[in-house]
Order: structure tokens, then sequence, then C-alpha cells
């Protein structure tokens, strides 16, 4: 009987390693799979991405006649800043919207951050072409004036929509503003 019972052991640990093996390797593969599927759900196309994300442009300032044409970010975006990029203020009402309007500001005078440096050289009817979300938007220089540096631009708003550029003036304690109107 003990000779019997030992031999059915000697068989059944090898078919238990055996069963074992198959059994892990098997649930593995299940893991995997369902894995898988749940991670490919979530997935979204880049382009999606790419708009909801705020670290990625969404759209460019274009004006050829100064050869500028930057990147613009999100306003919630830590790249909106002015110590880096062109920068949307907070008050803007963005193109996508009826009655927009727009306020873009970036340094002038010299160096790499300096986008505005050539601004001064825009004149009454220059074109501007701004890029927001895949949309172009025509605008062109209506009026540039410099106001006192309060943190205040005084802006009549116009019937149509309109894209406020603004920078520091040669004059330490003025800032240079340019009102264009969309075409």
């Amino acid at each position: 009987m003990v000779k019997k019972l030992s031999k059915i052991i000697l068989l059944l640990i090898p078919y238990i390693i055996i069963c074992h093996t198959i059994y892990t390797y098997e649930n593995k593969n299940i893991t995997k799979t369902i894995i898988n599927k749940q991670s490919l759900q979530g997935i979204t196309p880049k382009k999606e991405i790419k708009k909801e994300n705020k670290e990625f442009p969404i759209g460019k300032l274009i004006i050829k006649k100064i050869h500028l044409n930057q990147d613009l970010y999100d306003k919630n975006s830590s790249k909106n800043n002015i110590e880096e990029n062109v920068t949307i203020l907070k008050d803007s009402i963005t193109p996508d919207y009826e009655k927009s309007i727009i306020f873009l500001a970036a340094h002038s005078g010299h160096g790499k951050i300096a986008y505005f440096k050539d601004i001064h050289k825009l004149k009454k009817d220059d074109l501007i072409n701004l890029n927001y979300k895949g949309n172009n938007y025509y605008y062109q220089v209506k009026d540039i004036w410099e106001s006192k540096k309060n943190g205040i631009i005084n802006i009549q708003k116009e019937t149509k929509n309109q894209l406020i550029l603004t920078t520091c003036s040669k004059s330490k304690d003025k800032q240079l503003i340019i009102n264009c109107i969309q075409k």
C-alpha cells in the first residue's frame, strides 16, 4: 500500500507542476491582453492630444513686415508668459468668439525674447495674420499710439473683431499700443 501511494505521489508531482505552469502562463497572457485592451481605450489621436495639452502652441502671430512668426500658447499655459513668448493677456476674448478682442504683449528692445523689437515699424493699414486653433484671422492696423505705462490699456471697443498689440515704447514710462481691426 505504501509503495502504491508512493507511485501515485510520484506521478502526481510532475502533473501538478505541469498544470501549475500552464495555468500561470495562460493567466499572464490573459492579463496582458486585458491591460493592452484597457490601455488602448484611453488613447486619442496625436492631433487631439496636441489641442488639449496647454503646453503645445494653439496658434501663431505672423507679421511679415517685421519678419515675426511666433507661437502662441493657451492663456492658462505656463508657456504663456512674457519672459518666454508673445503672451495672450487674460482679458482677451479669442477670435473664435463674436466681438473678440485679443490682447498680445511681448518684449521690445534687444535679446532673444524681444519678439516685438521691430513692432514700431508697423504703420496704418499694415497686415497681420493671427492663426488661432488652425484658423487664420487677418487684421489691419487702424491706430498706433503711446500711453502711460500703468498696467492698464484703454481701448475703445470696435464693432469689428480687434487685435491689440502692446509693448514698452522707447520712453521707459510709456507703452506702445497698436489697434488692429479684422478684415
